[in-house]
Formats: structure tokens, C-alpha cells, sequence
């Protein structure tokens, strides 16, 4: 790890900040100190103004404050330290390197390995359940590792963990590019086109697993070495931000920093996408197309370059100082706006020896769990997240189905919602927080007048859009409604094309129904693809023809929806999202205020981890799986594998709405109840410092004018290793 140069650096152009101490008269060994021997900001301290332990009761009145001299302010490596480097020794520096580093997790984890996924299911033989257990490892390894890492690096160096965490993460993504240089070739025997009548052939099914399968194994090694990277970044690289910054800066800066890491999966869906339009093994010559089944793109390049791109962006962050020059001055004032409870946790957790050894790891957790507006800011962001996590999964699938869509475009539709509304709604949470002063109690009523505008956007599911007619699913081959769940997709014009079930490719015919396939539609050949590339199948028998003599024809892909309600949808929608996220850096900032300074880096710890567990526990299941088992109740037609349930072809659209809106209200409901819970707990004097923050003197007026802290609450003690 990088050593940096020694040195004390006095503060620069700091006016004297002036401690009130006792009154005449009282016996207490903290005397107050003359005039002529206050203490001033520009020179360093040796010695604490009161021992903490040699202060009588009128001592818990006092702010004391430790030494601001901490050597090691310099930017660099060991004694490499040059003054160019120094201009990158400031705040917005090192929010410019967590930026990147938290865009490549987000490009990696949520946007590579979410566009790879079904490509890797074919490159090596993975079923779903096989791939869904490579994605969990990125939160396996994050549950083991969120404790100790929030805990130890919260009171170590943290920059040299979130570098150290970002050469993990690096790793992570070269082994997981890995298989495809070690597995050989991918080599597939092209067959010949099937799908129309007559041309149909069964397919076979196979038994036993691959050894393909097997890499399955190295997948999850480098899922769970992204993991184990990415904890220490939205833990103790929030609370070095917070810890550098002006306190009324900081919301800004913490949005800007996960701003980045939601832009992250949008490019990681862009440039994986224009990946897979790249064979697998970028040196050989295929007759496949990008349209076949068989096709497997170059899903291993993006991992390449993000190791890479992570490896060279970890050595800027390993050489940042323990703290950055001139943090000092906004210690008195990040602690003064900390949430108290009236009860003996501050005197604990201000010893300096506090929480530096594993033995104090439990009496941490203790503080934590007894600390109820912590505990219900957990609550109620496990339920924004379990949301987020549903609807981020199945979102695509919502707009594939409601507007007829493929799943390329409805992706692309989504992505095209969530970017500038999870984006810009993360960005403006942070923002109005520091644009109108938002303190305490204010913050957390911010937070619920979002839930409450986002739940009541939420009542848009009550429409929806009409699902498309599908000959022998929905509608009968002569036009009559088909009862729910009952199908007939053999009819006469097609008995003689022995059509077969696993052959699911959707044709909208001439005459506006949706069939099944080419076969179902009775089509007999394969014209010239027409103007818009699609591939048009003539001479269909299932198809009704328009004119006097011949059968009509059918286009590859579904029908276009022609609902009128869609621009309707997709804004309300957009408000959803933009209020869902609006309150994330809000909801944030108020957890690191209503912990004591030693411990937010372990508080967002124990959040992450409570995310991940409790709202599983809270909410039965998990979003996403509670969400795919409500949509899939709407399901009305079923691949066959084999005998065995596949995925989900066709839904009915109203009651997917129907769904969709009791998930959602329940969600929005419990995270309402929780932020009010804490609203009303804040500003009752049963947990809050008898209306501490009503007296505090504003950020802006503490940080321009120090002096003004002696107006602080004598309620208030403060003491800081500096």
C-alpha cells in the first residue's frame, strides 16, 4: 500500500474558533482558557482543550476538539509525492476517480452482465437457474464482506480501500472474461431454416449436462470478486465525501457520485449490445446471422476493457491522503447536526479507541440496531430498493408486452426512460437538499413527499393497453374470443404443416391477428425481405386474403399496437422513476446524520446488508421474485421444453396491470409508513436532543463564519481525532 510524505500543513486564512467553557465557580478540572491563550485554527494542536475523562458534569457542555495537526495530507506514493499531483488533492478530484471507478462498476455488474447473460447460457450450456445463481454471487460476496470492510476501513485509510477494492474489482472482470480463451472455439453446424409448413421437424432434447457447464464455477468466481470490490465504494467512499466536504455540499457531491453509477448500466447496455453484433471469435468467418438462435456475440471484450480500465484507475485513488487537506474545519459542524439519542451512546463512541478492534464489533451493531430512525431509514429503503430491483428486471418486459414490442426495442424504450429519469432524479435529490438548507427532520419529510407523489403516480397501472389478437390463443382462427387459458392453435388450415410447439416465432398476418409462427399460419414459402428487412411469408392458408383468389400473407415479428394510451403510460411512468429516485440521496444523507461520525462508514454497512436480508425477510421475497411471480400469473401461453414449463410467451395485459399496481402500492405503502414513522421519531423529544436542530446555526453561516459555533447547544460534545 502507498506510504505518504509526513508533514503537518496549518490551515489557511482560518479565523479563530473560540470554545466556551465553563462558568466561573464550577469544579471541573476544564478550565476555561484566558483570552490571550484561546485556541486558533492555524496552528496545530498536541493536546485535547478537556480530557473526556477528567471533565466533571459540566464538561458534556463543552465542544472538545483534538488535535487538527494529522501529517499526511500530500497526494502520492511512499515519498513520490510531486506538487503537480497536488491539484488533484481537492475534493472534486477524488469525486472525479470514484466517479469513474463507480461507472465501471455500474458498465460491469448491471449493465455487461445483464446484456451477456442469454449468450452465455448458449456459449457454455447454462440453464436459467445456473445463470441466476452467477448473478447472486455479486451479493453473496457483498453480505460476507459488507460488515467487515464498513467496520475496519471506516476506521482505516479509506482511500487505500476503495483502490485496493477497485483492483478486485478489476480482477473480478479479467476472470470472468476468461472461459472464452480457455473453452476453445465455438463451433456450431448451421442448419437449414425451419418455420414454415411442411419444413417443421421436432427437436431433440437433450439429456445430461455439458462440460461446458462447468465454467459456471469461474463465472461465479468473477462475480463474487466484483462483489468483494465494489463493498467498500458505496460505503466508505460516501463517507470520505461526506467527510471532506462542507456538510451542505456533501448531498451534491453524493449525487454526482452515484449519478455516475447509474449512467454505468446505460452504457454498459449500449456498447454490450454493439458487441454481440460481433461473432464470438473475432478472427473467424461465420455463415450464422445476428437473427439466428445459434449466434453468440463477443461478450467477453467488454470485461476486458472494464479490468483494464479498473486496474488504471485504482492507482489514482491508492495515492489519495487518509483525509484531504483542510477537511478539518467541517468536523464541529457535521457533528453538531448529528442525531442524539438521550442515552449514553455518544460518551461510547467518542473514545478514540472505539471500534478499532473486533471486539468492539458487537457493542457497534448493538448501537446501530437501538437507534430507531437508522432502523427505519433501513426499513424504508429496503422496500425503495426491493422496488427499484422488480422493476429494473421486469420494466422491459412490462413495455414489451403492453405496446407489442420485441425485446430489443423495449429495452431500449426502458433504458431510454430510466437514464435521464433515475439519473436526473438521483441528481436532483442531492441537489435540493443543498439548494433549500434541508436539515434533519426536513430531509426525511422531503423523502416522504416523494413516496407519497410516486405511489400516487403509481395508480397509471389502472390502464392499459390491449393486448394484440393471437390466432389460437386469445382469438379463435375465425375471429371468435377464445375463454382465458384455453388454446387452440391446430385448425384445419394448418393440420397438413405438422406444426411443432417449440417453434415459437410470431408472424403478424395481413389480416391484423398475431400467429404463432409461420407454420401455424399455414405459410408455404419465404419471400424477399420486404421494406423494412423483415422477412415476408407468402401463400399462408391460416390468413384470409383481401382479394378474390389466393391466401394471404404474414410479417416476421409481432403486430404493431396501435394503443392510444402509450405517451399517457410512458409520462407517468417517467414521474415514477424521477420520484422514486428523488428521494434516494435524501434518505441517504439523513442516515449519515443520524449516526455518530465514528460510525456512518459501518451504519451504510449494516444499510446495505439490511437492503439485501431484511427486506427479503420484510417482503416475503425478493422484488424481482415477487415481481416475476405476479406478472407470470398474468401469463396466458407457455414455451414447451420438453414437456417442461418454459418462459412466458404471451401475457394479458390488464391483469399484468392489475398486478403490477397491487405490487407496486404495497411497496410504496410500507416505504411511506416507515419514512413517517421517522419523520414524527425525529421530532419527537423521545429520541431527538429536545429540538436540536430548531437551535443550530446554519451550515452556510458555521462553515463562513466559525465563531458562530459557540451559539451551538451546550447539549452538544463533540471530540474528533483529527
Amino acid at each position: 500500500m502507498p506510504q505518504h510524505s509526513m508533514g503537518d500543513k496549518p490551515f489557511v486564512s482560518m479565523p479563530q474558533l473560540v470554545f466556551p467553557g465553563p462558568p466561573p465557580g464550577t469544579n471541573s478540572e476544564c478550565e476555561h482558557t484566558p483570552p490571550s491563550k484561546r485556541v486558533s485554527l492555524s496552528a496545530p494542536l498536541s493536546q485535547p482543550l478537556c480530557q473526556p475523562e477528567k471533565c466533571g458534569p459540566r464538561a458534556a457542555q463543552e465542544v472538545c476538539y483534538v488535535a487538527a495537526g494529522q501529517p499526511g495530507e500530500a497526494c502520492g506514493w511512499r515519498a513520490f509525492a510531486p506538487a503537480c499531483l497536488q491539484a488533484f488533492n481537492t475534493p472534486r478530484g477524488f469525486l472525479l476517480f470514484l466517479c469513474v471507478a463507480s461507472f465501471l462498476q455500474g458498465m460491469t455488474v448491471n449493465g455487461f452482465i445483464n446484456t451477456v447473460i442469454t449468450s452465455i447460457e448458449r456459449r457454455y450450456d447454462l440453464h436459467s437457474y445456473q445463470s441466476g445463481l452467477i448473478a447472486s454471487s455479486y451479493d453473496v460476496a457483498a453480505c460476507l464482506c459488507l460488515t467487515f470492510v464498513s467496520y475496519f476501513g471506516g476506521h482505516g485509510h479509506k482511500p487505500r480501500w476503495l483502490g485496493w477494492g477497485v483492483l478486485v474489482m478489476g480482477a473480478g472482470s479479467l476472470i470472468f472474461a476468461l472461459p472464452h480463451f480457455t473453452a476453445g472455439r465455438y463451433e456450431v453446424q448451421v442448419d437449414e431454416v425451419v418455420g414454415t409448413c411442411g419444413a417443421n421437424r421436432s427437436s431433440t432434447c437433450r439429456d445430461g449436462a455439458s462440460s461446458l457447464s462447468s465454467y459456471r464455477l469461474v463465472f461465479m468466481l468473477g462475480q463474487f470478486l466484483h462483489g468483494m470490490g465494489a463493498t467498500p465504494l458505496y460505503t466508505l467512499g460516501v463517507t470520505y465525501l461526506d467527510e471532506n466536504v462542507k456538510s451542505s455540499y456533501s448531498p451534491v457531491y453524493i449525487a454526482t457520485f452515484y449519478t455516475a453509477a447509474i449512467l454505468g448500466p446505460a452504457a454498459g447496455y449500449l456498447v454490450g449490445g454493439a458487441l454481440l453484433n460481433i461473432y464470438t471469435d473475432i478472427s473467424q468467418q461465420t455463415e450464422l446471422t445476428t437473427e439466428s438462435p445459434l449466434w453468440v456475440g463477443a461478450w467477453w471484450v467488454g470485461f476486458l476493457g472494464a479490468g483494464a480500465a479498473a486496474f488504471l484507475i485504482a492507482i489514482p485513488i491508492l495515492g489519495y491522503p487518509r483525509q484531504l487537506p483542510g477537511s478539518q474545519r467541517y468536523v464541529v459542524m457535521r457533528a453538531s447536526e448529528t442525531y442524539q439519542l438521550k442515552d449514553s451512546s455518544h460518551e461510547v463512541t467518542s473514545n478514540p479507541d472505539f471500534g478499532k478492534t473486533i471486539r468492539d464489533l458487537p457493542l457497534s451493531i448493538w448501537l446501530l440496531l437501538k437507534n430507531p430512525t437508522f432502523i427505519l431509514l433501513c426499513l424504508a429503503g429496503a422496500t425503495e430498493a426491493t422496488l427499484i430491483a422488480g422493476m429494473s428486471t421486469f420494466g422491459p418486459k412490462f413495455l414489451e408486452s403492453q405496446f407489442s414490442l420485441s425485446a430489443s426495442e423495449a429495452a431500449t424504450l426502458f433504458g431510454y426512460l430510466v437514464v435521464p429519469a433515475g439519473g436526473g432524479g438521483t441528481f436532483l435529490g442531492g441537489f435540493f437538499v443543498n439548494k433549500f438548507k434541508l436539515r434533519g427532520s426536513s430531509i426525511i419529510k422531503f423523502c416522504l413527499l416523494c413516496t407519497l407523489i410516486s405511489l400516487l403516480a403509481s395508480f397509471i397501472f389502472l390502464m392499459h393497453c390491449p393486448g394484440v389478437p393471437m390466432a389460437g390463443v386469445t382469438t379463435g382462427y375465425n375471429g371468435s374470443l377464445l375463454p382465458e387459458g384455453h388454446l387452440e392453435l391446430m385448425a384445419a388450415c394448418n393440420l397438413h404443416c405438422g406444426c411443432q410447439p417449440e417453434h415459437y416465432s410470431p408472424v403478424c398476418g395481413s389480416d391484423g391477428l398475431m400467429y404463432y409462427s409461420p407454420c401455424y399460419a399455414g405459410c408455404l414459402e419465404v419471400a424477399m425481405p420486404g421494406p423494412g428487412g423483415q422477412k415476408v411469408y407468402r401463400d399462408c392458408s391460416c390468413v384470409p386474403q383481401n382479394f378474390s383468389s389466393g391466401f394471404g400473407h404474414a410479417t416476421a415479428g409481432k403486430c404493431t399496437s396501435t394503443c392510444q394510451r402509450k405517451p399517457l403510460l410512458l409520462v407517468f411512468i417517467f414521474v415514477v422513476i424521477v420520484f422514486t429516485f428523488l428521494s434516494s440521496i435524501p434518505a441517504l444523507t439523513a442516515t449519515l446524520r443520524c449516526v455518530c461520525d465514528q460510525q456512518r462508514s459501518f451504519a451504510l454497512g449494516i444499510q446495505w446488508i439490511v437492503v439485501r436480508t431484511l427486506g427479503t425477510v420484510l417482503c416475503s421475497i425478493p422484488g424481482p421474485i415477487a415481481f416475476g411471480w405476479v406478472i407470470d400469473k398474468a401469463c396466458l401461453l407457455w414455451q414447451d421444453q420438453c414437456g417442461q414449463q418454459g418462459s412466458c410467451f404471451v401475457y394479458q395485459n390488464s391483469a399484468m396491470s392489475w398486478y403490477l399496481l397491487i405490487a407496486g402500492l404495497g411497496y410504496k405503502v410500507l416505504g411511506s409508513i416507515f419514512f413517517a414513522i421517522a419523520y414524527f421519531l425525529y421530532k419527537s423529544p423521545l429520541g431527538s436532543s429536545d429540538g436540536l436542530e430548531a437551535s443550530l446555526p446554519s451550515q452556510s453561516s458555521a462553515s463562513d463564519n466559525p465563531s458562530d459555533l459557540q451559539e451551538a447547544p451546550s447539549a452538544l460534545r463533540i471530540q474528533s481525532n483529527i
